[in-house]
């Protein structure tokens, strides 16, 4: 067996019905707590922002409400968020909502804390903050996507740059994740189908990143099965408590896996994608960058590439693995037809001009060389041409 790491500092709290000890959870870190979430754009939302509100309350905590985040949230959400935390003095912060919201909590108890803003800390820059510093955050998932509740990722836009980036620091780990299956029923179709084959981007390029090692791989490969048997389901019935409840334990199982493995080449890819066209889901990004991903790589993990075939479609399990991982293509691209996820970037908007300049930014980030076949700068275009 090769070796390898594997590091988790975050108690995860799974189960329908464990919001309930949210109070209970936040008082251990402080009685001033601030809940960052997107803005409740249907009543739903309100109700469930307010009940969470009152249970805070319930146990004593004082509360105040950020709601400016946004999809692919940026710099200017995340200062005014921190800004919002310094005004309150707030002493834990509760992320509670998809991706966004878990990132956001992160990126403002960076900035809340320290000199500059968070752009000053991405993965690559130093100093890197302080852990003595940090406001603790507590993460409440409410997709099944992300994985950022047990992550010690947190993703941001720099809209003037056309740049997504992230903070990186097992010091971002959340204290806390609380994962309800039952917080994620009012989440509509979309929103189900991208969170959803994020968990399935997640869970796959766990098992190629140079990284990965047999903790990751016994996570990853449930992840994935979990997902392919369950989101169908999920999209079929929105209200299928125990599709819902198997996907938020994939996309807890995914997360787990990219903290400690990564991702590769779609990510790199999706990520440009995010930073260059915000109105562009992560995970409807990744969906139009799969099939030609695999490609482009299954000659170079044979062994993987077979395995998720025959997930996908178990009849391969006849065929050799060269020639099972050779229809990868295929029922990758069958497998989001399914999900109504089967668009190119142009349907999405992205003018032709441009993907010379998405090949590039593609780039810019490392995911790319964690892939089993690293593209060249010709074969990236090529690449995003084909997405195109």
């Amino acid at each position: 067996m090769k070796n390898f790491n594997f590091h988790q500092t975050t108690e995860i709290r799974f189960g329908r019905g464990r919001i309930q000890e949210l109070g209970q959870v936040a008082l251990k870190y402080g009685t001033r707590a601030m809940l960052v979430t997107t803005k409740a754009t249907v009543p739903s939302l309100e109700q469930q922002y307010q009940k969470i509100i009152k249970l805070l309350e319930a146990s004593g905590l004082k509360v105040t409400h950020f709601d400016g985040v946004i999809p692919n949230p940026t710099l200017e959400v995340i200062s005014a968020g921190a800004q919002m935390a310094r005004d309150f003095n707030a002493q834990v912060i509760v992320g509670l909502g998809g991706g966004s919201s878990m990132d956001a909590a992160k990126a403002i108890s960076v900035e809340a804390t320290h000199a500059g803003s968070a752009w000053d800390y991405l993965f690559y820059k130093t100093p890197q903050p302080d852990a003595s510093k940090l406001l603790p955050v507590i993460a409440v998932s409410t997709t099944s996507g992300t994985g950022s509740q047990v992550t010690q990722v947190s993703v941001i836009t720099n809209t003037h740059e056309r740049d997504k980036s992230a903070l990186y620091n097992n010091i971002l780990y959340p204290q806390v994740s609380i994962v309800d299956p039952e917080l994620m029923l009012t989440v509509p179709e979309f929103v189900s189908a991208t969170t959803g084959f994020d968990v399935f981007c997640h869970a796959f390029e766990s098992t190629i990143n140079p990284g990965t090692g047999a903790y990751v791989d016994l996570l990853a490969w449930e992840a994935i099965s979990l997902v392919v048997e369950n989101l169908p389901k999920v999209l079929t019935d929105l209200n299928d408590i125990e599709a819902r409840e198997k996907m938020a334990w994939a996309d807890t199982l995914a997360g787990l896996c990219i903290a400690n493995a990564g991702v590769t080449l779609p990510h790199g890819i999706g990520m440009a994608i995010g930073g260059m066209y915000p109105h562009v889901a992560h995970g409807e990004a990744l969906a139009m960058v799969y099939p030609e991903f695999a490609e482009f790589t299954w000659k170079s993990a044979i062994s993987q590439f077979s395995r998720v075939a025959r997930i996908l479609n178990p009849e391969l399990k006849q065929l050799p693995d060269d020639k099972a991982a050779s229809e990868s293509p295929k029922e990758i691209a069958g497998f989001l037809k399914k999900l109504k996820l089967n668009k190119s970037l142009r349907e999405v908007g992205m003018p032709e001009s441009e993907i010379q300049k998405l090949a590039a930014q593609s780039m810019v980030l490392p995911d790319y060389k964690g892939n089993p076949r690293v593209a060249s700068e010709k074969e990236m275009f090529e690449i995003i041409s084909h997405c195109y």
